[in-house]
């Protein structure tokens, strides 16, 4: 029916018996009033684009059918599929990860505590860290995350012009106001970085009681998680926006993707629970079997 409205100026008659049908299927279909399927489909449509636009145009099928049923809307998975194909609407895609870091040659740095095992019972247990850069208009600048390994919650961030050590301390000072209590046996992992065997950085772990660990292989695998938090933000965030000017302008908007980030957005990891509201759920949990 599309492609006779398309052409009807023609005339519909001589397009129906082109086409091989009577024109009055044409005129029954153009009367005949909306279906209740359709008018579910445009309402749906209208919260479909409303949710994608305001989680950073992030969400494929799933997470949107997840948010949707978490919004209190009937739908099915195959529905939202079709739907979002119909609006061209697609999940971000993560890039390669580019290495950021400079490896440190020397022998004297921590052991591996992980191998590569990114999981932790209970929170600050297990902190992963990493930079990636953002290009700017006046040259690069850095972005530092810590991440909690039982929540994917970012604890600690940092926007810096440079990839001096002091500002991953700023980071590292971040996650441990906010993570105040209940840090005994933490860990904290990184790679062979040099920015995070500094002497300056690796002496905060000692007074805070954390353990330090360091990736043994020298590859991004040894420090995967947060290779992927660092890959999601330059997707979710960086490369939309296309061009930055310095670094001012890159750490507010980034603020604002790590408060959606660790509220907001879902998780597979989590069962698709935003950060927060997974770790509120263990703490009641917890709290309910003492």
């Amino acid at each position: 029916m599309n492609y006779i409205d398309q052409y009807k100026h023609l005339g519909v008659e001589p397009i129906c018996k082109e086409l091989q049908f009577a024109p009055q299927t044409y005129y029954a279909a153009k009367s005949r009033p909306i279906s209740e399927r359709q008018l579910n489909d445009a309402r749906l449509k209208k919260e479909i684009l409303r949710i994608y636009e305001e989680n950073y145009s992030a969400y494929g099928v799933i997470k949107m059918w997840k948010q949707l049923r978490r919004e209190g809307f009937e739908v099915g998975r195959d529905q939202v599929a079709r739907l979002m194909k119909a609006l061209g609407l697609q999940g971000v895609v993560r890039g390669k990860a580019k290495r950021t870091t400079i490896p440190e040659l020397g022998d004297l740095r921590p052991a591996d505590l992980v191998e590569r095992n990114f999981r932790a019972p209970v929170p600050n247990r297990l902190w992963v860290a990493d930079l990636t850069y953002v290009r700017t208009w006046n040259g690069f600048v850095y972005t530092w995350f810590i991440v909690d390994v039982f929540s994917r919650s970012i604890v600690g961030w940092k926007v810096s012009k440079s990839m001096h050590a002091t500002h991953g301390v700023d980071a590292l000072e971040m996650a441990l106001w906010q993570r105040k209590a209940n840090r005994d046996e933490l860990i904290h992992h990184s790679d062979r970085g040099s920015q995070y065997v500094s002497v300056r950085y690796t002496s905060r772990f000692s007074d805070a009681g954390i353990e330090s660990s360091v990736g043994s292989r020298g590859d991004s695998y040894d420090n995967a998680l947060a290779e992927s938090v660092n890959g999601l933000y330059k997707a979710e965030l960086i490369h939309r926006r296309g061009s930055w000017e310095n670094a001012e302008q890159v750490e507010w908007p980034t603020a604002a993707w790590v408060a959606w980030w660790n509220n907001r957005r879902l998780h597979s990891f989590t069962r698709y629970l935003p950060p927060a509201e997974f770790e509120a759920i263990y703490y009641a949990q917890a709290a309910e079997a003492a």
